[in-house]
C-alpha cells in the first residue's frame, strides 16, 4: 500500500464538535413559527375493518386544527420500502386506509397547536371497527384458510394472495440432485431466528412546511433523501420540482429509517392546513409502527464430498410482517451472501415471503445475510465435529477464494437478477490466524474439554462476509466548489447516519488535494442542494459514495493544476504538484491555494473552479472477518455470560481506524442482542407485549463485554484507495460464534435464537 497523508489516519469527525456541545442539528431541534404538532392514531386491533370514524369530537376540542383519515385522502399505492426506482411490486400500501393489517398500523393523523391537545384528540377519535381473524405465525399464515392479509383489488405482484405468499423464489446453479445423490454425506437442519428492532435512539421524526416559493420542504430523519422525494410526490400530488428533502444529522438509522413512515403523512396535513407541521413517533410506535428485522426459519442441506461441500441447497421462509416493504429483497440478499461464503458450485435457493398480522419488517443492518449465515456458520462447524475435522481448517478449506466466481451472484440479484461477481480480494486466512493467535483459541478448546462443576466456559469461532453496494445499481454522487480562501465546499447525496461518512468521504478529498480535512466545509444529504445518491444502505457510501468523491477531487486537482500552470508559466500541469495547501513546479516556484482560488476567480481567465461526477460500479467486493467469542455458561441456570468479544475484519483499506472501529464495535454490540436477549413476543390479539425498551433488552453500554478489533487491511483494485465495506459486516458473525461458543463449554447446539437463559437450560434438559 502506498503512503498516504490523510487516508488511514485517526481523524477526528467533521460534525463531532457541534453534536458534542449539543447544537441544534437534528430533526426535531427544528421549530417554526406557527407550527402544529400532529399525533398518529393507530389500529388497537391485528386485522380489522374500519367502518366508520366520527372526529367530530376531536375538531370541536379547542386548538385542534385539522384531523385527517382514509375519508380525506386520494387511495395512492405505494411501497414504503426506500429502493431505487424501479421499486419491486407490489405496492400493497395507501397513506390512509380503511383496513389496518397490524397492530399500530396508521388510522388518522391530529394536528393542534400542541402535543399535549393532538394526543388529548386522538382519545376523542370514536373509531368503528369490524374486527377480522388474524395471524401472527407465518408458517400458520400460508395453510389453507389463514386469513388473507390483502384481499384488497388493484395489488399487482402477489404470489399467492390466497395463502398469503407475496414472492416464491426458485433459482439454482449448477446440478444439485446430483451433488447429493454423489456426496460421501449429506446434511439438513433448521434454524430460526427472531424479531429484532433498531433500537435507535432518535425517534423517527419529520417536519414539513412551504417555503417562500410555495415549495414543500420535508425536512425529516431519513436515510434516504432521494427515495422520500420521488415516493412521496405522488402520493401528495405534487411534482417532485415542488418537494425538497432535507436530512439533518441522525441519531442511528440501522435501516429503520430506509423507509417512508412519516414524511407522506405530514406532507398531507401541511397541505390541508397550509401550516408547518411535526410530526415524531412515541417510543411504543417505533416498535409497533416502524420496521424490524425479518424473522426467518432456515433450513440448510449440505453435500460434502472428500471433506469439500459440493452442493447447498437452502429453503428459507421469511416474514415481512402486514405489508411488503423489503420483503423480497432481504431474501434475496440472504440467498446470495449465503451461498458465496462456501460457494457450492450447485446451489438452490427456495424461498417463500410471507404476510402476518404483525408490524412490518424491514430493513435492517446485515439486511437477510446476518440470519442465514448464522445458521450456516453453525452447521458448518457440526458437521466439522460429525466428521472430526479441525472446524477452523475445514472452514479455512471451503471458503471462498480470491479469484472465484460467484457462483449464485447473476441469479440473485437485489430484487432483479444480479451481474457476474468475482472474488477479487480476501483476507480469510489472515483473519483466522490473527484470531486464533490472539483468543489463544487451540489451548483454551482443549482445556475446556474436561470441565467440571455448574459454571462451563467456550470459546467460538465464525467466518462470515457481506458486500460492497448493490453492483449495477447504487450510484453516488460529489460536488467540490474551491472558495476564494483555497477551502472547498463539498456537497454530497451520501447520507451521514452517525457512521462518520462525512469524515471518511472528506478525508479521501484531502488526500487527493493534499490538504486537510478542515479545509471542506460538508453538506451532505438535501435534494435542492446536493447531487443524488441512492442513500447509506447496502454498505455502499465508503465504496459508492467513496468513488463519486474520488472522482471528483481528481477532476478539481485537474483544474487546479491547469489554471497554476497558467499563473506560474509551466507548459505541463500534470508536472505540479499538490502539497501542503499549494502547486509547486519542478523548478521550486510554487502559488497557495488561496492565490490560485482568487486569480481563477477575480483575475486572470476567470472562472469557478467547480466539479461534480458520479460513480457506480458493476462489482460488490466482499469484505471479510473470523468473529470469536468466549462465554462462560451455568448449566443450572442457562444463563450465559459473554466474557469477550474479537472481530478480526478485512474491509480494504481503512480510510478512519477510529470511525471504523467503532463500526465493528457497533455492530458486534447489536449482533449481540439479537443472538442473546432481543425478541418480539406477541400475545393472542397479535399485540406485542414487550414493546418497551424497559422490557425489551438491547444490551447497554455498561452490560457490554470486552470488545476487540483487529483490521487485516487488503487492497481492494474497486473501492477508493482500496477500500470495500464495514458496517454491516460488523454484525454478521457474533450470533454464530455465541453458538459455537456454547457448544464448545457445554456439548449442546442450539439452533433457534435469541439465546434466552429459558431456552439455553431447555436445550441442556433435553
Amino acid at each position: 500500500m502506498s503512503k498516504t497523508d490523510f487516508v488511514g489516519k485517526p481523524e477526528k469527525k467533521v460534525d463531532g464538535r457541534k453534536l458534542v456541545l449539543g447544537k441544534p442539528v437534528f430533526t426535531d431541534d427544528f421549530r417554526l413559527p406557527g407550527m402544529l404538532y400532529a399525533e398518529l392514531l393507530v389500529s388497537p386491533h391485528a386485522h380489522a375493518r374500519i367502518k366508520n370514524i366520527d372526529a367530530s369530537k376531536a375538531l370541536a376540542l379547542p386548538g385542534v386544527v385539522k384531523v385527517l383519515t382514509y375519508k380525506d385522502l386520494p387511495r395512492v399505492n405505494y411501497a414504503s420500502g426506500g429502493q431505487s426506482y424501479p421499486q419491486p411490486l407490489p405496492f400493497d400500501q395507501v397513506s390512509l386506509d380503511d383496513k389496518v393489517r397490524h397492530v399500530g398500523d396508521r388510522v388518522a393523523l391530529v394536528a393542534a397547536e400542541t402535543p399535549e391537545l393532538a394526543q388529548k384528540a386522538l382519545r376523542l377519535i370514536n373509531v368503528e371497527y369490524e374486527v377480522l381473524p388474524h395471524v401472527t405465525d407465518m408458517e400458520a399464515a400460508m395453510k389453507d384458510g389463514a386469513p388473507v392479509i390483502h384481499d384488497e383489488p388493484g395489488v399487482e405482484g402477489i404470489f399467492d394472495t390466497q395463502h398469503n405468499v407475496i414472492y416464491h423464489i426458485d433459482e439454482h446453479v449448477g446440478d444439485i440432485e446430483k451433488a447429493f445423490a454423489e456426496a460421501d454425506h449429506v446434511f439438513e437442519r433448521e434454524f430460526r431466528t427472531p424479531k429484532q428492532h433498531h433500537a435507535q435512539m432518535e425517534l423517527h421524526a419529520c417536519i414539513t412546511y412551504w417555503d417562500e416559493d410555495d415549495r414543500l420542504v420535508v425536512r425529516t430523519s431519513t436515510q434516504v433523501p432521494f427515495h422520500v422525494r420521488r415516493i412521496i410526490a405522488p402520493l401528495i400530488g405534487l411534482p417532485i420540482k415542488r418537494i425538497r428533502v432535507v436530512k439533518p444529522r441522525i441519531g442511528g438509522g440501522f435501516g429503520g429509517k430506509q423507509e417512508i413512515l412519516l414524511e407522506d403523512l405530514c406532507a398531507h396535513m401541511t397541505i390541508a392546513t397550509g401550516r408547518p407541521v411535526r410530526l415524531q413517533y412515541s417510543r411504543r410506535q417505533e416498535f409497533m409502527s416502524g420496521r424490524s428485522r425479518h424473522p426467518q426459519i432456515i433450513k440448510f442441506k449440505l453435500a460434502v464430498k472428500d471433506n469439500e461441500v459440493t452442493g447447498t441447497e437452502l429453503r428459507l421462509i421469511g416474514d415481512t410482517g402486514a405489508y411488503a416493504s423489503h420483503g423480497l429483497t432481504v431474501q434475496m440478499v440472504a440467498g446470495l451472501k449465503s451461498l458465496t461464503l462456501y460457494n457450492a458450485p450447485n446451489s438452490h435457493f427456495l424461498c417463500d415471503v410471507v404476510y402476518t398480522n404483525t408490524p412490518p419488517a424491514g430493513a435492517f443492518r446485515g439486511y437477510g445475510t446476518m440470519q442465514c449465515e448464522f445458521a450456516l456458520e453453525v452447521m458448518m462447524e457440526e458437521i466439522a465435529e460429525k466428521l472430526g475435522l479441525d472446524v477452523i481448517e475445514f472452514k479455512r478449506k471451503n471458503l471462498i477464494k480470491v479469484g472465484d466466481n460467484m457462483w449464485v451472484a447473476q441469479k440473485l440479484g437485489e430484487g432483479r437478477e444480479g451481474y457476474a461477481q468475482v472474488m477479487t480480494t480476501s483476507a480469510f486466512d489472515e483473519c483466522l490466524k490473527i484470531g486464533v493467535e490472539a483468543t489463544d483459541f487451540y489451548n483454551k478448546r482443549k482445556a475446556y474439554q474436561n470441565q467440571s462443576g455448574s459454571k462451563r466456559k467456550g470459546i467460538g469461532v465464525a467466518t462470515v462476509m457481506h458486500g460492497s453496494g448493490i453492483a449495477g445499481l447504487d450510484m453516488g454522487a460529489a460536488t467540490l466548489k474551491m472558495n476564494d480562501d483555497g477551502s472547498f465546499n463539498l456537497q454530497m447525496g451520501a447520507t451521514d447516519l452517525g457512521t462518520g461518512s462525512d469524515t471518511i468521504l472528506a478525508q479521501m478529498a484531502a488526500e487527493i488535494l493534499s490538504i486537510p480535512v478542515e479545509d471542506f466545509i460538508v453538506y451532505s444529504s438535501d435534494t435542492d442542494f446536493t447531487p443524488f445518491d441512492t442513500g447509506a444502505y447496502a454498505s455502499s457510501t465508503t465504496y459508492i459514495s467513496g468513488g463519486a468523491v474520488r472522482n471528483v477531487a481528481l477532476e478539481i486537482k485537474k483544474q487546479i493544476q491547469a489554471h497554476a500552470a497558467d499563473m506560474l508559466e509551466w507548459k505541463n500541469p500534470e508536472e505540479l504538484e499538490l502539497r501542503d495547501r499549494k502547486v509547486i513546479a519542478p523548478d521550486g516556484r510554487s502559488v497557495t491555494f488561496e492565490q490560485v482560488a482568487l486569480s481563477s476567480t477575480h483575475q486572470m481567465n476567470q472562472h469557478q473552479i467547480m466539479a461534480t461526477a458520479s460513480h457506480m460500479s458493476y462489482m460488490s467486493p466482499p469484505p471479510t472477518a473470523a468473529q470469536f467469542v468466549e462465554v462462560e455458561v451455568d448449566t443450572e441456570t442457562g444463563e450465559v455470560k459473554v466474557e469477550r468479544m474479537l472481530m478480526v475484519v478485512d474491509c480494504g483499506r481503512v480510510i478512519n481506524p477510529i470511525t471504523a472501529a467503532g463500526q465493528v464495535e457497533g455492530g458486534m454490540q447489536q449482533a449481540l442482542g439479537f443472538a442473546h436477549s432481543e425478541f418480539s413476543l406477541f400475545d393472542e390479539s397479535g399485540d406485542m407485549v414487550n414493546a418497551r425498551l424497559a422490557e425489551y433488552h438491547a444490551y447497554k453500554a455498561h452490560e457490554m463485554p470486552a470488545t476487540d478489533v483487529i483490521f487485516v487491511q487488503t487492497d481492494d483494485p474497486n473501492g477508493p484507495f482500496g477500500a470495500k465495506s464495514i458496517s454491516e459486516l460488523a454484525i454478521d458473525g457474533v450470533a454464530p460464534a455465541l453458538v459455537s461458543a456454547i457448544h464448545d463449554a457445554t456439548g449442546v447446539w442450539i439452533r433457534e435464537l435469541p439465546l434466552t437463559p429459558e431456552k439455553v437450560w431447555r436445550s441442556l434438559n433435553q
